[in-house]
C-alpha cells in the first residue's frame, strides 16, 4: 500500500514538471510573428516615430498663417551722443532722433518696453508651396515606414522557412541515425552468425559517427535561425522554448494562388512615387520663391532716456518709460535681382524631378519582370514537388528491398549504405521541394506587393 502511494506522488510530480516544461514553450506562427515584427521591433517603432514627427511639418507650415507678437524689455547703459541710446537690434524699431551737437562720451540710461506685431496673410502662392511640400514629405515617410514593413515582413518569413526546412532536417536525420543503429546491431547478429564480415559493424560504426555529426550541424543552423527570428520579432525567449506551429507547411501545397495586384500598390513603387512628388513640390517652391512679399507690422512701444529735450542729462529719468509711441505699416518687397539665382534653382529641381521620374519608371519596370519571374518559378517548383514525392516512394521501396538483401547477404555493406544515402537525399529532398514551393509562393507574394497572398494559404 505504501508503494502504491509512492507511486501516485511520483506519476503526480512528474505530471506536474511537464505541464511546467510545457507552459514555458512560445508557440509561434508565422502571421504572430509578422504581428510582433511590426508592433514590438525597435526598428519599426523608430520609422513610425519618424513618420509622426513628418506630419507635424504640415500643421506648422500651415501655422505660419498665423501673426507674430513678441514682447521684449532692455534697459541699458551708452554714451550720451545719440538721444535715443542704444538697443538691441530686433525687437526696437528704429526711429529718427536729434544728435548732439558734439560727442559726447559720457554714458546715460535708456529703457524701451515693446510689443511688436508682424502678420503675412498673403504669400502669392509661397505658403500654399511650403504646405504642399510638406504634405509630400509625410506621404513619403508613410511610404518609407511601408516598404521597410514590408521588408521586415519578408524576412520574418523567409527566416521562419527556413528554420521549418532545419527542422524537417533533424527530423530525417534523426531517422538516418535510427536507420544506421539497426543497421549496426543487424550486422552485430550477422557477423557473430558469421553471415557478415565484421569490418561490416566497423563501417557502420564510422557512418553513424558521421550521422550524428550531420545532426550536430543541422542542430547548430536550426538554433542560429531561431536566434534570428527571435530578433526580428522582438521576443525574449530563448531558443529552446520556441515551437513553430506551422511546421506543417511541409507536406501541403499551397493551391489555387492568383496574383492580380497591379505595381502601382507595391510599397517601392509608392516609396518612389512619393519621392517624385516630393521633387515636383519641392520645384513648385522655388518656382514660387520668385514673387513679392507682403508684410503686415503694427509696433507700440514706451522708452526712457537720460537726456532731456534741452540737452541735459537726468539719469534718473533714463530708468524710468517717459515717452509712449506707436506705429502700424505696411511692407511690398520683391527681391529683384535673384531671378539668376531662382532660375538656376529651377533647372536644378527640374532635373531632379526628372531623374525621379526615370527611376520611378525603371522601378515598375522591374517589378513587371520580377512578376513574370516569380510566376514561372512558382509554377516549376509545384512541378518539382510531385518529382520530390515520386522519388521519395520510390527511396523508401528500394531501401527497403535492399536492407531484406543485405540480411539475406546478397549484396554488400557499400549497396546498403548506398540506399540508405539516396533514402536520406530523397528525404531532405522533399522537404526543400515543399519549402521551395513556399518560397516561390513568398517571393509571388513579394512581386506583387501583397504578402496576403501568401498568408491567407496558411492553415
Amino acid at each position: 500500500m505504501n508503494g502504491y502511494h509512492k507511486g501516485i506522488v511520483t506519476t503526480g510530480c512528474f505530471i506536474i514538471l511537464s505541464l511546467s516544461v510545457f507552459a514555458q514553450q512560445k508557440l509561434l506562427s508565422i502571421k504572430e510573428a509578422l504581428t510582433l515584427a511590426e508592433s514590438s521591433q525597435p526598428q519599426m517603432k523608430a520609422y513610425d516615430q519618424q513618420s509622426q514627427a513628418a506630419s507635424y511639418n504640415v500643421k506648422i507650415a500651415r501655422n505660419s498663417i498665423m501673426p507674430e507678437l513678441t514682447a521684449g524689455y532692455q534697459a541699458g547703459y551708452a554714451t550720451y551722443n545719440n538721444i535715443t541710446g542704444m538697443s538691441y537690434p530686433g525687437l526696437i524699431l528704429p526711429i529718427s532722433g536729434p544728435p548732439s551737437s558734439g560727442n559726447v562720451y559720457d554714458p546715460v540710461a535708456g529703457t524701451a518696453l515693446t510689443a511688436i506685431v508682424k502678420w503675412n496673410p498673403l504669400t502669392f502662392g509661397q505658403r500654399q508651396a511650403a504646405i504642399e511640400k510638406a504634405a509630400m514629405q509625410f506621404k513619403l515617410a508613410g511610404s518609407s515606414y511601408n516598404d521597410v514593413l514590408f521588408r521586415q515582413q519578408y524576412l520574418v518569413i523567409s527566416t521562419y522557412l527556413d528554420a521549418v526546412y532545419l527542422q524537417k532536417l533533424l527530423q530525417s536525420y534523426q531517422a538516418n541515425i535510427d536507420r544506421t543503429r539497426a543497421g549496426l546491431e543487424q550486422s552485430l547478429v550477422l557477423a557473430q552468425q558469421g553471415l557478415r564480415p565484421g569490418i561490416d559493424t566497423t563501417q557502420f560504426q564510422s557512418v553513424l559517427a558521421q550521422t550524428q555529426t550531420d545532426l550536430l550541424t543541422a542542430q547548430r543552423q536550426y538554433h542560429a535561425q531561431i536566434e534570428e527570428l527571435l530578433r526580428l520579432t522582438a521576443l525574449t525567449c530563448t531558443p529552446d522554448n520556441i515551437v513553430l506551429s506551422d511546421s506543417t507547411l511541409i507536406g501541403l501545397q499551397p493551391a489555387g494562388v492568383t496574383a492580380t495586384d497591379t505595381v502601382i500598390t507595391h510599397p517601392i513603387f509608392q516609396y518612389y512615387q512619393a519621392k517624385r512628388d516630393v521633387s515636383e513640390a519641392a520645384l513648385k517652391e522655388v518656382q514660387r520663391s520668385w514673387r513679392p512679399k507682403l508684410d503686415l507690422w503694427a509696433n507700440a512701444y514706451a522708452r526712457g532716456s537720460g537726456v532731456a529735450a534741452d540737452g541735459s542729462v537726468h539719469s534718473q529719468d533714463g530708468w524710468s518709460l517717459t515717452r509712449k509711441n506707436y506705429g502700424a505699416g505696411i511692407q511690398l518687397s520683391f527681391p529683384v535681382l535673384q531671378f539668376s539665382q531662382v532660375n538656376l534653382q529651377k533647372k536644378q529641381y527640374r532635373s531632379l524631378l526628372k531623374a525621379d521620374e526615370a527611376q520611378l519608371d525603371q522601378v515598375k519596370l522591374n517589378l513587371q519582370t520580377q512578376k513574370e519571374t516569380a510566376q514561372f518559378n512558382y509554377n516549376q517548383s509545384l512541378q518539382i514537388t510531385k518529382q520530390s514525392l515520386i522519388q521519395l516512394q520510390a527511396a523508401h521501396y528500394a531501401f527497403d528491398g535492399l536492407k531484406l538483401s543485405y540480411e539475406s547477404g546478397l549484396i554488400d555493406f557499400t549497396r546498403l549504405i548506398q540506399g540508405q544515402y539516396e533514402l536520406l537525399k530523397a528525404e531532405t529532398g522533399e522537404a526543400g521541394a515543399f519549402i521551395q514551393v513556399w518560397r516561390s509562393l513568398l517571393e509571388l507574394a513579394v512581386a506583387n506587393g501583397n504578402l496576403h497572398i501568401f498568408t491567407e494559404k496558411l492553415k
